[in-house]
């Protein structure tokens, strides 16, 4: 499923638009060595940090997207380096626990 299809279906607001990949898991942390060490490629990645950093681990991992839960959004700064990586940053007014339920359901549903 693609990051369009799962943001449409959760209902995540897209913050910055990006290239549109398939979605392949989802992982949550807010550790930025945790998601280096352990994310997979092509994840959407569920967290509540939202400065800089988020986008250059993102790229780094070759994840799908990521999820701000909370209702969180970053600064416009944030946006626009995502925008010119090509990087989709989603927000949910969720917390990061059924975020997470939710979009491994959908992913299930569609094995």
């Amino acid at each position: 499923m693609l990051v369009n299809d799962v943001a449409e279906k959760l209902g995540l607001k897209i913050l910055a638009p990006g290239h549109d990949q398939e979605v392949t898991s989802g992982y949550v942390s807010d550790l930025l060595s945790d998601v280096i060490a352990n994310a997979e490629e092509g994840c959407l990645w569920i967290t509540v940090q939202r400065h800089l950093n988020i986008v250059a681990v993102a790229q780094l991992k070759k994840l799908a997207g990521i999820v701000l839960s909370r209702g969180s959004e970053p600064e416009a700064a944030v946006l626009a380096r995502a925008q010119q990586e090509g990087l989709f940053i989603l927000s949910t007014p969720e917390d990061s626990f059924t975020a997470a339920g939710k979009l491994y359901a959908l992913l299930l549903a569609t094995k």
